[in-house]
C-alpha cells in the first residue's frame, strides 16, 4: 500500500501512460497526476474552477467519477444537492480533459466545454421516468431516495456508463448508458441509453471501471459508513459476481484505475481518506495541503478473483 500527498478525498481516477494516474477530489475542483510507483507528490495539479464556471459559496464541484476514452478523460460530478439538501448547480457538471503524453511525462488540459444539462436530461428521459429522478434530485444525496452519481466507466463502443449510488430502485443500483460523451463536451445534447438495475446486496455504486471486457464495481451504502464490496459484472443481464477484497486493513475504496502491463494487468484501488484522523483531526479538515494524504494499493490482476476462490498465492479465506 502506498500513500500519496496533497489531498484526502480521492473520489475518481483514470490510468495514464508510463504508470501515471489522474485523480479527482470530491472536496475541491482540482485534478492531480501522480505516478503509481515512483514518488508521493503530484507531478501536475490542474485547478478547474474557472473552466467549470464555479466560484464563491458554491465552488465545490464534487467530482465523483472518471473514465478514459482514447486520449480524453471524462469526469462527472455527483449531480446531487449538498449534505443539507440545498441545490448546488456547481455539482451538475460533466466535462473532459485531454491526456498529453510524451517522452515519459503525462499532463492533463481542459477540453471543450463543461456540460451543465445532464440532470435535466436524466429527469426528462422517458425510459427513466419510472425512477422519478426529478423527486430524487430534490433530496439530500445521502438521504433515502436521494440522488447521487459516483461511477463512470467507458465501454468498448465509445459510450459511458453512469453509476448511481442513490437512488436504489427496488434495492438495486441504477446504471444509465451515456451514448455521445464526445459530442456533449463539444456543445451537443446528451443521448441516453436503456437503464440497467444491478443487484449489489442493497448497495449503490461507488465506482465502476472496465476490466477485461467486463466491469468491476465498488458497491457501498448510499448513506455512507459500513464496508464496501467489489463485484464483477459482465455488462449485460447476468447477476454481478461478488469478488474477494484484494485490499487490506481499514481501507475505504472509492476509485479504481486499471493498468495494462506486460504479462498481467494491475489494478489500482484508491481509498477516500477524508475521515482518517491525522494529528487529531479528520484529514479533510486539515488546512496544510502537505499534511493531506490518501492511500492506494496496486494489486496484480490475479488477486481479482471471485469470493469463493483464493487469489494466487493467498492462504487466507475471507
Amino acid at each position: 500500500m502506498k500513500t500519496f500527498f496533497g489531498m484526502c478525498d480521492a473520489s475518481a481516477a483514470v490510468a495514464l501512460e508510463y504508470g501515471f494516474f489522474a485523480v479527482g477530489d470530491d472536496e475541491g475542483n482540482v485534478l492531480r497526476v501522480y505516478h503509481s510507483r515512483a514518488g508521493e507528490m503530484p507531478v501536475q495539479t490542474l485547478e478547474l474552477s474557472k473552466f467549470l464556471g464555479v466560484s464563491g459559496k458554491e465552488e465545490e464541484a464534487d467530482i465523483e467519477g472518471a473514465a478514459r476514452i482514447g486520449q480524453k478523460a471524462f469526469w462527472i460530478t455527483s449531480h446531487g444537492r449538498n449534505f443539507d439538501g440545498k441545490e448546488r448547480p456547481s455539482r451538475q457538471k460533466f466535462f473532459a480533459t485531454s491526456i498529453l503524453a510524451t517522452n515519459g511525462t503525462v499532463s492533463l488540459a481542459p477540453f471543450g466545454q463543461p456540460y451543465n444539462r445532464l440532470l435535466a436530461d436524466l429527469c426528462a428521459e422517458p425510459r427513466l421516468k419510472r425512477f422519478n429522478l426529478a423527486a430524487a434530485s430534490r433530496r439530500a444525496p445521502k438521504s433515502p431516495g436521494g440522488l447521487n452519481i459516483e461511477g463512470l466507466a467507458a465501454t468498448s463502443d465509445g459510450h459511458l456508463l453512469i453509476g448511481f449510488r442513490n437512488p436504489l430502485p427496488r434495492g438495486q443500483a441504477l446504471v444509465v448508458p451515456l451514448l455521445n460523451p464526445d459530442e456533449m463536451v463539444k456543445g451537443g445534447k446528451a443521448k441516453l441509453g436503456e437503464p440497467v438495475l444491478l443487484p449489489l446486496g442493497g448497495k449503490g455504486i461507488r465506482s465502476i471501471d472496465e476490466w477485461h471486457g467486463q466491469f468491476l464495481v465498488v458497491a457501498g451504502s448510499f448513506e455512507g459508513g459500513g464496508r464496501s464490496d467489489l463485484y464483477l459484472w459482465n455488462g449485460d443481464t447476468a447477476k454481478p459476481e461478488l469478488m474477494r477484497r484484494p485490499y487490506h486493513g481499514q481501507f475505504n475504496p472509492e476509485a479504481l484505475a486499471a493498468f495494462p502491463a506486460l504479462g498481467e494487468d494491475e489494478l489500482l484501488i484508491i481509498s477516500d481518506d477524508g475521515n482518517v484522523m491525522i494529528a487529531g483531526k479528520p484529514c479533510k479538515k486539515l488546512t496544510d495541503p502537505m499534511q493531506k494524504r490518501f492511500r492506494a494499493e496496486l494489486v496484480p490482476g490475479s488477486a481479482v478473483v471471485p469470493r469463493h476462490r483464493k487469489a494466487a498465492g493467498s492462504e487466507e479465506e475471507e
